[in-house]
């Protein structure tokens, strides 16, 4: 919880200081204003939010019996609450959960995963992304990608405010042309820092989710097994409505190439092989 508390106060407060040089006192105030809406919005509205950019629908024990039979067997092991369960209407196999406690949890698969595993390699999945309810992993990884991406955007703005003239003038306080290479700082190192955090936290839960998710379904290969499926299909095919801001959410990341080896660079997730290769080591120590 404390390394989540710092990571958050990091975050709004390099936004504080973009608002600050590009704004002064009312640009900080401002920022300071943004962060505590997003930090709001992101806390209540988050799962709502993510749900209805992919069309996810929620399913009942009617609808999808063996899907939900499977999340009830998997919460009992992991003591956990039973989360609402939805489906996402693709081709393309991929799962994410959001929510901002295990006691407001979702699980979300696609019709497309459902037909490409099998029931272990399935269960071994929907276990994954109830490690990351189980560790309140959700909320922290939703918060930090709203706040990460609207420091990219207003980046952005000031890249075009300074092409044609605006933000404040260092000229005005003799910075002269040092005030060029203070906003030419700014506006990269500014996303930097935040795409940074949001990928370390990422990928390290990642990790802590497979190895959690590995435990609770019994079968740590059978994970393996359908990551590599994953990754496979993720390479040929994007998830329609998949953003970079929504990315990491995602057991696999949606966009096709994204382990080539420049994008690896700047993925929200470890590279697959290393994730398996750890599942490897996982299911040899387990017997």
């Amino acid at each position: 919880m404390l390394k989540t508390t710092v990571l958050l106060a990091f975050l709004t407060g390099l936004l504080i200081v973009i608002g600050s040089f590009f704004g002064g006192v009312k640009g900080m105030v401002i920022m300071f204003i943004v962060a505590m809406l997003m930090n709001f919005v992101s806390y209540w509205f988050s799962d709502k939010i993510v749900l209805t950019m992919y069309g996810a629908h929620e399913v009942t024990a009617e609808q999808a019996p063996d899907l939900i039979r499977m999340v009830s067997s998997l919460v009992q092991k992991g003591k956990i609450p039973m989360p609402r369960v939805y489906i996402v209407d693709t081709d393309v196999p991929n799962a994410f959960a959001t929510g901002r406690n295990p006691e407001h949890g979702v699980v979300a698969v696609t019709t497309g995963i459902m037909r490409a595993l099998s029931y272990e390699e399935l269960q071994g999945v929907v276990a994954h992304e109830l490690a990351h309810i189980k560790k309140r992993d959700t909320l922290i990884s939703t918060i930090v990608a709203t706040i990460a991406g609207a420091i990219t955007m207003i980046a952005n703005i000031a890249q075009w405010a300074a092409i044609f003239g605006g933000g404040r003038s260092r000229d005005e306080e003799g910075g002269g042309g040092a005030g060029v290479i203070e906003m030419i700082f700014m506006m990269v190192l500014a996303p930097l820092a935040a795409t940074l955090i949001q990928l370390a936290i990422s990928r390290t839960r990642e990790y802590q989710a497979d190895e959690a998710g590995g435990i609770m379904a019994g079968n740590p290969l059978s994970l393996a097994s359908a990551l590599k499926k994953i990754e496979y299909y993720a390479q040929r095919g994007e998830l329609p409505e998949a953003t970079p801001a929504t990315s990491h959410l995602f057991i696999v990341n949606p966009f096709s190439g994204a382990d080539s080896w420049i994008t690896s660079l700047f993925s929200t997730h470890p590279a697959t092989e290393q994730r398996v290769a750890k599942l490897e080591e996982l299911a040899r120590r387990m017997r």
